[in-house]
């Protein structure tokens, strides 16, 4: 399970704008936020890198 959802929330930012973001399509994103699908280890870290948040935000929920 990811956080991407979450995280896209947190910050006020739209799946389509990260989907433009990463070169995926607004399916593939809105397939990892919703917890259809899981990223690759290296999209993983590029959409950390675009939210600039740790790759471990995306993974773990914090108390």
């Amino acid at each position: 399970m990811n956080r991407i959802k979450v995280v896209l929330e947190e910050k006020g930012i739209k799946q389509t704008w990260l989907a433009e973001q990463l070169g995926k399509s607004y399916n593939m994103v809105n397939s990892y936020a919703q917890n259809r699908r899981q990223p690759s280890i290296e999209d993983l870290y590029k959409i950390a890198e675009i939210l600039n948040i740790s790759v471990k935000d995306l993974l773990v929920e914090h108390e």
